[in-house]
């Protein structure tokens, strides 16, 4: 998947860019799939620090499914559930990143790209963007693996609204809503995302890893059990955190390694 779902490190940060700027990142079945294994392969590399996700071309995160495949590839509910196996892939390789992901939006993000972009970690867009799921439309459903990740970001009332009423709405209105982390200028958005994600690269990646798997962990409402309420304590027998202790103390930036 070289063409349509493009992978660039630079340094502790690599980028997923969505390819198909000619569809405005419109998402195909080969997408998704490619997706799932492009964040695979980066998340289990070691010296990744955070991902940046975003679309080419500077138009559009992505607008969704491409329509074109319906006919051919989702026209039954067995073609539908068949092709539904390679959308949750890519949706999987999200849920279960343990490395922090940071979708840069630039204009369009509806249906499946704000799928995409709400299982991220954080979401900088621009002031242009819009947002909205409006596939009720086509007559379609948002899926369970699907929809977990609007209802987990901005909760069931928005959730219902998003789908209920199907409208596209601005940047200032996502942000209301918690749809977006943070709202840049468009001319800014990319370096604003950037420069997130280097901070973020900065810390120590074993930390940032533990505050995902605990984040996860707490929307499950079953009571915590005492291995994982000591797990909260591993940090203090880390490299990492010697190396953050002795930065601090010494007023040194620390150089984490991530052991």
């Amino acid at each position: 998947m070289t063409d349509v779902i493009l992978t660039e490190i630079d340094g502790a940060i690599a980028t997923v860019t969505l390819n198909r700027p000619e569809k405005l990142n419109a998402l195909t079945r080969p997408m998704w799939r490619g997706l799932g294994d492009a964040l695979n392969q980066l998340d289990a590399n070691t010296e990744i620090r955070c991902i940046i996700l975003r679309g080419a071309g500077g138009k559009a995160f992505s607008p969704g499914n491409d329509i074109s495949e319906f006919e051919t590839q989702r026209s039954t509910p067995a073609q539908a559930q068949d092709y539904g196996n390679d959308l949750y892939h890519g949706l999987r390789g999200l849920t279960e990143c343990n490395t922090p992901t940071v979708a840069l939006i630039e204009g369009i993000c509806v249906g499946g790209g704000l799928e995409v972009a709400a299982l991220c970690d954080l979401r900088i867009c621009g002031k242009s963007s819009r947002f909205g799921v409006p596939i009720k439309r086509l007559g379609l459903v948002m899926a369970y693996p699907e929809i977990s990740g609007l209802l987990n970001l901005v909760g069931e009332a928005v959730t219902r609204e998003i789908l209920l009423e199907g409208r596209i709405f601005s940047a200032d209105e996502a942000l209301a809503k918690g749809v977006v982390t943070r709202v840049a200028d468009d001319a800014n958005v990319e370096r604003e995302t950037l420069e997130t994600a280097t901070r973020i690269a900065e810390g120590a990646p074993l930390v940032a890893a533990w505050h995902k798997k605990f984040i996860r962990r707490l929307r499950d409402k079953t009571p915590l059990s005492q291995a994982e309420l000591d797990e909260a304590y591993e940090c203090y027998d880390t490299q990492d955190f010697n190396i953050g202790y002795n930065s601090f103390l010494t007023k040194t930036k620390p150089q984490f390694r991530g052991r």
